[in-house]
């Protein structure tokens, strides 16, 4: 039975997701449930073992570490060894793999009949996914491929809806830290990079984006710098509607570079975690007048294509089908188009 894995680090938490057959039970030996969160911390024991999504009392913890992009990213010392941002999320990858699949850390993850897919912002250059695949390798999860999130988000939508009609969907990605917006190509014909335009990012809106903004309302109408309780769940709703809002400008933004208009989109995917709230995908339906599609859970979204999209690439490869649209296929021309 062919098992796909998918893995989507944020910089607040991370989700791996498992695609099994259609009776949703792992293979025989696996074990786990088919989809688990934990908060993206590291923290290393006396003898170099990482443990993930712990924060004990005393000790030190490694956070903020999963944007590459970010400078200043922290370095981990374990003995003699330093890791870099790159190293500390392939560990972060390599012991959550390790904890759902059972296995023992001795010979390569992912090995036979399963599959694994680690997932990075589309705005990452060739360097740096260049970077991510060469600390996989150096962890052990030589078998694991690299696809871009928005694409992974691709995936679970053709999976849970059907074959897409060919057009354009744009990826409304509001995380924990922040705001990814992308356009892609879905449905037959699509192109070996489905990106359209720039995938573009922004930390003014988010969980802690908006976190903030309410922090700083509530100080206002208190007139003061300490902070009420908190809102009414009215307020509440109408403030995130507002900070909703103010977003389209960078889904505009992405719009243009494109050289397209809203008229050509045809569907709208939200997903991450701080995109739960209704007035997220309220807003938008109402706002940009496309049909809105979201998980229950759309902070598994992401991971759950990811594992769809493994589990698909490890059926095509063992049935020696080779088609130009391969996953597989799809996700070397991404990461080599971002070289150009």
């Amino acid at each position: 039975m062919a098992l796909g894995v998918g893995l989507s680090i944020g910089t607040v938490n991370t989700v791996c997701s498992t695609a099994a057959d259609r009776s949703g039970k792992l293979p025989h030996g696996r074990r786990g449930a088919p989809s688990a969160t934990w908060r993206t911390t590291l923290t290393f024991d006396s003898s170099g073992t990482a443990r993930v999504g712990r924060i004990p009392r005393h000790g030190r913890v490694i956070t903020e570490f999963a944007d590459l992009t970010q400078r200043g990213a922290p370095v981990a010392r374990v003995g003699h060894r330093a890791l870099s941002a790159a190293d500390l999320v392939a560990t972060v990858a390599y012991s959550v793999v390790a904890e759902v699949l059972g296995q023992a850390p001795a010979g390569p993850l992912g090995a036979g009949d399963t599959g694994i897919a680690v997932t990075h912002p589309a705005g990452y250059s060739a360097a740096l996914v260049a970077e991510l695949r060469t600390a996989l390798d150096g962890v052990g999860l030589t078998r694991a491929t690299l696809v871009a999130e928005p694409i992974a988000a691709a995936s679970w939508l053709a999976a849970e809806r059907g074959p897409l009609t060919p057009g354009l969907a744009l990826v409304y990605d509001l995380g924990g830290s922040g705001l990814d917006v992308t356009l892609l190509r879905v449905g037959m014909g699509a192109p070996g990079n489905p990106i359209v335009g720039s995938s573009l990012h922004s930390v003014e809106y988010g969980g802690r984006a908006f976190g903030d903004l309410v922090a700083r309302t509530l100080r206002r109408t208190a007139g003061s710098q300490v902070v009420p309780r908190g809102l009414s769940d009215a307020d509440s709703g109408e403030l995130r509607s507002e900070h909703i809002r103010r977003s389209l400008a960078l889904v505009y933004r992405c719009l243009r570079i494109a050289d397209v208009t809203m008229a050509d989109v045809d569907r709208i995917l939200v997903v991450g975690g701080a995109a739960r709230p209704p007035e997220v995908a309220q807003v938008l339906a109402e706002e940009l007048a496309r049909p809105v599609m979201v998980a229950s859970d759309p902070e598994r979204t992401i991971a759950d294509g990811a594992a769809i999209a493994a589990r698909q690439a490890l059926i095509a490869q063992d049935s020696g089908t080779h088609r130009p649209r391969s996953l597989t296929g799809l996700f070397r021309r991404v990461t080599r188009a971002a070289a150009l």
